[in-house]
């Protein structure tokens, strides 16, 4: 942690980013810089050297992708297809892989609200195997080329908060993949579980690292500076525990508490930043809300399972 701030801190005066392209460009300069280190640090560094909020998220994504999924190419945009017209849950997944003798199959089905879709050349896709003896709904993750033949990317409408950031509609018919394209292991334990705790890790790095970055070019108080260093090395000491852990999830929520505080407490100091930053901010800082209410399911699930073990809820 040391070094990378020490690095953070060395970095040039960040400068205005013209469109997706040229964040991804410098997201991949940046990211060798970082070569060797974990995703985490590389969401830290995208997010301190992005100009809004909005790249910033994207560099965090992008980092919990190739958390979840170490193989992706690291030189092509990725996006991760879950949800659909009935939502994220795996009992909404819908989109069908049928299985052929070799191994390979076949996809069909849509896919809704895929983060950086439009822009995407990977795209990993949830789909049914049908249900097991239980009723559950069988996940796999798959690996699909997104120039494939029977891919269909349409682009949704922007969000009122960081439009910068495309979301696409996904359509797959008949869509050919191998046996290699299936991602081992349950799509739903091992890949959409977790990665619901790495993107927030991730997310939330690129967004701390983002407002300290922000706090140095303004000249905030170093009662607001030391604090976000402070976030950024919890943060980064999650990223690289067990996503699945219940004490992880316990530890992140404490420290974002503690963020949201540290948002508030900053509030005056916002008059020193220029007006195009503070604009953004506040339009998108709602960002940090999104998913929050599935945010405090899993919490209090971990508090549940904590308490199971046998430790007292204080």
């Amino acid at each position: 942690m040391r070094d990378l701030l020490r690095g953070l801190f060395a970095l040039p005066r960040r400068e205005p980013i013209a469109d997706l392209d040229d964040w991804w460009r410098r997201h991949l300069a940046f990211g060798l810089a970082a070569e060797g280190r974990p995703q985490i640090d590389r969401a830290i560094i995208g997010g301190y050297t992005a100009d809004r909020v909005g790249y910033a998220f994207a560099s965090g994504y992008a980092a919990a992708l190739r958390c979840l999924v170490p193989d992706l190419p690291s030189g092509e945009p990725a996006a991760l297809c879950i949800t659909e017209e009935g939502g994220g849950h795996p009992r909404a997944i819908h989109t069908a892989l049928r299985l052929d003798a070799d191994g390979g199959g076949h996809i069909t089905g849509r896919k809704r609200w895929a983060t950086l879709g439009p822009r995407a050349r990977r795209l990993l896709v949830a789909v049914s195997l049908g249900q097991r003896d239980d009723g559950r709904n069988r996940i796999r993750l798959v690996s699909v080329d997104a120039a494939a033949p029977g891919v269909t990317l349409t682009t949704m409408p922007e969000t009122p908060f960081a439009p910068e950031i495309p979301h696409a509609e996904v359509t797959f018919e008949d869509v050919a993949v191998a046996a290699g394209d299936l991602l081992p292991g349950d799509g739903y334990e091992r890949y959409i579980k977790p990665f619901r705790t790495i993107e927030d890790l991730h997310v939330h790095g690129a967004l701390c690292a983002w407002l300290l970055g922000v706090a140095r070019g303004a000249g905030w108080p170093r009662e607001i500076q030391e604090p976000l260093c402070g976030l950024l090395a919890g943060i980064r000491a999650l990223a690289l525990d067990d996503p699945l852990a219940p004490e992880v999830h316990l530890a992140l929520g404490g420290l974002l508490r503690l963020a949201a505080r540290l948002i508030e407490e900053s509030a005056p100091h916002w008059t020193l930043v220029d007006g195009e930053t503070r604009r953004r901010w506040e339009r998108d800082r709602t960002l940090l809300g999104i998913a929050g209410r599935a945010r405090a399911e899993r919490l209090e699930a971990a508090w549940r399972a904590i308490d199971r073990e046998g430790s007292p809820r204080r």
